[in-house]
């Protein structure tokens, strides 16, 4: 099967993609050739290339552009207008991984390079830069802790020899709890459980300590479990998938992916993430319109992204969805957006019924993903110390949080459609849009409209592509089974007669029927 990091087009179409001027940019993956090299640290270290130097200068010249924050704020400034996409904010950010191998996935990490990494706090600062865990359990309505007796599997390609030293930090920064191999919270193994872990890799690095960071800010009592995949194949990282689950995970976070076209897909979905009872959950990617793979599995929790503010509302924040034009070190621009869109490979899954698409949409949930308002990070193997990451990478991890602090699921049901069964718990994301929804030339087929239907990429109350259902408040929405009310009268069923005004009690849940949900039962209560 063929992967590509960058639009959804064939392997036929490929070579020759090409955006409209009104479009934006093309896909940073579709441009760039693999730059990977030695690091100085020695052979079996991978590293994208990153030269510092240029870094510098551009971010120098991003500045311009972006407003000063005010003390508590997010990194940069929040519009609460309608953004589209000739009017996105612009931030200087570069992707974290490198472009990948014919068949492989990459990440969708993006990291800040105007803000400066550094191992400690600078002079006069409280709080690394970036939202850290009590903002984003206060943007999503979510307890200060939860997770006790959760495992969370977190699955990456390539080795951060600096994990669990990393975790530490972060967690000790922000007083969560302490979670490491000596006190049995966090477990790293490779592919096949075991400890052969593979070749380290920069870029991959900073995913894993973004993903390790944001479920440990969600869920800060849950068991983390890192699995790294020997590469980015799509073959070894489903693997260590079915290594997570083997290894006891509820919740599989995954911050990468690819587009593909083909219909072999089907067979990996199948194979690697088939998990009923399990909440396998992926990032929908960073390049905009376009269903992204495995995201676009039915099995499966594709998390789209937004940009997330303070403001003087109720809740205290707002919502749009993430469109920006990011500046990576070398000075390219680069459009960033979460993927959505209508795969035309995978079937309609059942819980998307009322949804206007053929086949399976993306998204169907969000989290906060713009790198300009981006969340705190700590890597001092590759990045540094602390720097401020971005991507649906960081929504992902947050929903897989999110998922264990709302319960274990049931056996034989998907996660996927916990969400739909009740969408008013959720922060509903009306503005904004992840393409200029122009027509864009596909080599050989023309110029095709993107966007169709609407919701594909825009904003919209209720659904749509580039958020899903909303946002989360609380955890409701990924609770598993029916949601809702009951209303009625209790009668005796030996009297016909209704009960003296008393206490009361019920169990609900849905009867037994034919159809009734896996794991749900039906008892009768008592009254008194």
């Amino acid at each position: 099967m063929d992967f590509c990091a960058g639009q959804h087009v064939s392997s036929a179409e490929r070579p020759c993609v090409e955006r409209s001027r009104a479009h934006g940019p093309p896909p940073r993956h579709l441009l760039e050739p693999s730059l990977l090299h030695r690091s100085p640290a020695g052979p079996g270290r991978r590293r994208p290339s990153r030269p510092p130097s240029v870094a510098a200068a551009v971010a120098a010249a991003v500045l311009a552009v972006l407003v000063a924050l005010l003390p508590g704020q997010a990194l940069a400034a929040h519009s609460t207008s309608e953004p589209s996409a000739s009017s996105a904010t612009t931030v200087a950010a570069e992707p974290a991984c490198g472009t990948p191998r014919p068949g492989s996935f990459t990440c969708f990490a993006l990291r800040r390079t105007d803000v400066p990494a550094t191992l400690g706090l600078r002079r006069g600062q409280a709080d690394p830069d970036g939202y850290s865990p009590a903002d984003l359990r206060a943007a999503y309505g979510l307890p200060a802790d939860g997770g006790a007796g959760a495992t969370i599997a977190i699955v990456d390609a390539y080795d951060n020899p600096g994990a669990e030293a990393d975790l530490a930090v972060y967690r000790r920064q922000y007083g969560l709890p302490a979670c490491t191999s000596d006190n049995g919270c966090f477990r790293k193994v490779d592919e096949h459980g075991a400890a052969a872990y593979p070749a380290a890799d920069d870029g991959w690095a900073g995913e894993i300590s973004l993903d390790l960071d944001m479920v440990s800010a969600i869920a800060p009592d849950a068991h983390l479990l890192l699995v790294e995949a020997d590469s980015a194949s799509s073959d070894d990282l489903g693997t260590a998938e079915n290594t997570a689950v083997s290894l006891g995970a509820r919740y599989v976070s995954n911050s990468w992916g690819g587009y593909s076209d083909d219909s072999g897909q089907l067979a990996y979905d199948e194979a690697y993430f088939n998990h009923p009872g399990v909440a396998v959950v992926f990032s929908s990617g960073d390049d905009g319109y376009g269903a992204s793979y495995p995201a676009s599995s039915p099995y499966v929790t594709a998390v789209g992204g937004t940009s997330l503010a303070r403001d003087g509302s109720t809740r205290g924040w707002n919502e749009s969805v993430w469109n920006a034009t990011t500046v990576d070190g070398n000075g390219q621009q680069h459009w960033g957006a979460p993927g959505s869109g209508c795969s035309d490979v995978e079937p309609k899954p059942a819980f998307q019924s009322a949804v206007d698409c053929a086949g399976r949409s993306v998204a169907d949930v969000s989290a906060v993903a713009d790198p300009a308002t981006g969340v705190a990070v700590y890597n001092s193997f590759s990045d540094g110390g602390w720097n401020v990451y971005g991507g649906t990478s960081a929504s992902a991890p947050i929903i897989a949080g999110v998922y264990a602090l709302a319960g274990t699921p049931v056996s034989g049901t998907y996660p996927a459609a916990y969400p739909y069964q009740a969408p008013g718990a959720l922060h509903d994301v009306t503005q904004g849009d992840d393409a200029s929804c122009a027509d864009r030339s596909v080599c050989g087929h023309g110029p095709t409209p993107d966007c169709t239907p609407a919701f594909t990429c825009s904003a919209q109350p209720g659904y749509d592509g580039p958020s899903g259902l909303g946002t989360p408040d609380g955890t409701t929405a990924f609770r598993p089974g029916p949601h809702g009310t009951v209303s009625g009268s209790v009668t005796d069923a030996g009297t016909g007669r209704r009960p003296a005004p008393r206490s009361r009690s019920a169990t609900t849940g849905r009867p037994p029927t034919r159809g009734a949900p896996t794991g749900w039962t039906y008892r009768r209560a008592r009254t008194r």
